[in-house]
């Protein structure tokens, strides 16, 4: 992938040059600017963050770090207002930490059970970022101490490059089920399986659970659920590529508490004094956006509050849940643009992944597969080139 240029936090982002972003069909070109600025600033957060990520560490220190980190990076950006409203900008993800078989969502607490990193442990840390309402949600999967090997490797590895593979297949005009299986195929070549019924879904402003979906390792029950869809131009999706060791993707609710929730789409008039305060805090905090309940004043009030907004629709939980016991999982996400020229990731490439840390005794066999690993996310345009030999042939012939 491509490295992303970086932006300096106290200025405003700068603007996406025109030539590289013209306005297309659902994606205007100032979408595409805000959701590129998300992304580069996301960039410096990360670069930021996940030095962190070490043996030894608390995940509750570590996502109330993460989360202040993005906080921090927003404040400078897009303060003035636009048409006499100042532009929403924010936490698009809070920051988790999921660890070994635990496959997501996790973010503590400070009542919760302590958790603390060690060694050897396989840490998938995700985070976002909003501007404007345009989300750009990152995932990556780091291996604790100085071996990445094993099992460890294997899985971290397939993730990876089923990563790669998923943005080379998610093109205009491609099907959703044409995804779901080159992730498979990919897992099964590592020994490994997608988990089951993980869903990628379509962005678009303040939101992040689109009508066209992705369905991981799909049971028959999940394809009997989700239409088949054709991506089209102009629209964003973020994917979610999440696979464990070994052959059985199921997983199964963890006794960990969630604590991370979003607005659902029923509308219904809360009856208990207590949730219509929550409510009205979470609607001024997050918006549509996921949130965290550390983000609210009292915690006590917010795990009551929200159990009346849950049971009635008005709020979604992100379930915590977990594979086997011994297995491990690894993660990368990433939100991807659909663009004449070719898809435009707007999330920033793994910091920490590189095939000289991770050493899988394992990699692809499939011709097809490796063939698609190699090519370019996006051919780089030639118009330059062009204009440069035309002028070479004028001052020549002159």
């Amino acid at each position: 992938m491509a490295a992303v240029p970086e932006v300096e936090l106290k200025k405003t982002a700068p603007a996406v040059e025109k030539a590289e972003m013209p306005e297309e069909k659902g994606l205007s070109e100032d979408a595409v600017n805000k959701y590129t600025s998300a992304g580069q600033v996301l960039a410096e957060v990360l670069k930021k963050f996940l030095p962190s990520v070490v043996a030894g560490k608390k995940v509750l220190d570590l996502c109330i770090e993460g989360d202040k980190t993005i906080t921090d990076a927003v404040a400078p950006l897009w303060n003035k207002a636009k048409n006499g409203a100042k532009i929403g900008k924010g936490i698009a993800f809070p920051t988790t930490v999921s660890v070994n078989n635990v496959v997501a969502h996790f973010t503590p607490l400070p009542s919760d059970p302590e958790v603390e990193l060690k060694d050897g442990d396989v840490v998938k840390v995700m985070m976002g970022i909003q501007l404007d309402g345009y989300a750009v949600t990152h995932a990556e999967t780091v291996i604790l101490g100085d071996k990445a090997d094993g099992l460890a490797a294997d899985v971290t590895k397939a993730a990876y490059e089923a990563a790669q593979i998923a943005m080379r297949t998610l093109k205009i005009g491609g099907k959703n089920w044409d995804v779901t299986e080159a992730v498979e195929k990919v897992a099964k070549e590592y020994g490994c399986a997608g988990v089951e019924g993980m869903l990628s879904c379509q962005h678009e402003k303040n939101v992040t659970d689109g009508k066209k979906r992705i369905v991981i390792n799909p049971s028959p029950e999940h394809r009997r659920e989700h239409d088949t869809v054709t991506f089209a131009e102009g629209e964003v999706y973020g994917v979610d590529v999440l696979i464990v060791t070994g052959s059985d993707g199921k997983a199964k609710p963890d006794s960990s508490r969630t604590s991370v929730y979003k607005r659902g789409d029923v509308n219904y008039q809360l009856k208990m004094k207590t949730s219509r305060t929550v409510f009205s805090e979470i609607q001024k905090k997050a918006g549509a956006f996921p949130f965290t309940l550390r983000s609210l004043d009292d915690e006590k009030r917010a795990r009551m509050g929200v159990s009346e907004a849950v049971a009635h629709g008005l709020l979604k939980a992100y379930d915590i849940v977990h594979t086997n016991s011994g297995t491990l999982v690894a993660e990368f996400f990433f939100t991807i643009a659909l663009l004449p020229a070719g898809p435009l990731l707007l999330s920033p490439p793994p910091i920490w992944y590189s095939a000289d840390k991770v050493k899988s005794e394992k990699s692809l066999q499939d011709e097809t597969l490796k063939s698609l690993l190699t090519q370019p996310l996006r051919v780089a345009k030639k118009k330059k080139a062009k204009a440069a030999e035309g002028e070479a042939e004028t001052k020549a012939s002159a």
